[in-house]
């Protein structure tokens, strides 16, 4: 099939969270729509978001938050759980232990996200994320490494740099609706990030960070991304030396008509933590 021409720029509908003073409140084992699982006040903004496919080699981790990959997997079913924590978590681990230069990495969590809610409901997975966050922050991401490595490795691991890199590819595509958008980390500022509570059912608090606008930020998609594409997103980065900290992400309804034929939106997110 062929492609359509995609405009450098296009506008896309954002939904952001408003400052009220009240600190929001996420439950992400709700299977709901955002409206209905999180606490706080947001927006929907209609916002101009560039395509970073033509300039994909010149974004990077450590400049801009995140990048685009060539990534061809063997993985065939990603809703087969065994095989995705198996042969494809393996793909994922190598992959970013080998573009970063980690000395050590671990997957502890992967989500599917559908966008058409039949299938979503028959597979039992989660919609497409709208509200634009950071899954980490300075509390929460010394926390979960300290809930997932023995005390010991944990104290020495703080001590040096880590990262939290979230691995995301299509499962099905190439992805005209609903894409992946990531705000360019330069053009973000400290009071855009509100950190919001992040409840699990089983009692478990995490924290994670909700976007709110400001006309100043820049945002991306890479358009009609692949199955052999991934995104790395840096979530977290413990270093404070200029390098891009977070990268603010989450979808976007485009104001640009799907191609006849073209598949709802699935894809997967890997979670890993690189040491170094």
């Amino acid at each position: 099939m062929q492609q359509p021409v995609t405009p450098a720029t296009v506008p896309g509908r954002m939904t952001f969270c408003i400052d009220t003073g009240e600190k929001p409140v996420t439950y992400p084992d709700d299977m709901l729509a955002d409206g209905a699982r999180m606490v706080g006040e947001y927006e929907s903004r209609e916002v101009e978001i560039r395509d970073g496919r033509p300039n994909r080699a010149d974004f990077h981790l450590d400049v801009q938050g995140f990048e685009l990959l060539d990534a061809p997997t063997v993985a065939r079913d990603y809703y087969d759980d065994a095989a995705v924590r198996g042969a494809y978590y393996a793909e994922c681990e190598a992959l970013v232990r080998s573009r970063l230069g980690a000395e050590k990495v671990i997957i502890f969590d992967h989500t599917l996200r559908v966008e058409a809610i039949d299938k979503r409901t028959e597979r039992n997975v989660r919609a497409p994320v709208h509200s634009l966050h950071n899954d980490y922050t300075e509390w929460s991401a010394p926390k979960r490494v300290r809930d997932l490595l023995p005390a010991d490795e944990a104290e020495a691991r703080l001590a040096r740099r880590y990262q939290f890199i979230n691995v995301w590819r299509p499962i099905v595509g190439p992805v005209h609706s609903w894409p992946l958008v990531l705000c360019d980390a330069r053009s973000m500022e400290a009071k855009d990030m509100i950190a919001a509570d992040h409840v699990y059912s089983a009692g478990r608090r995490g924290e994670t960070y909700r976007v709110q606008y400001n006309p100043g930020q820049a945002w991306y998609w890479f358009s009609a991304m692949t199955t052999d594409e991934v995104v790395l997103i840096k979530c977290f980065d413990s270093l404070d030396d200029g390098r891009a900290k977070y990268s603010g992400h989450g979808a976007a309804q485009l104001a640009m008509p799907a191609p006849a034929g073209s598949l709802p939106r699935e894809s997967i997110e890997i979670r890993t933590i690189a040491f170094f």
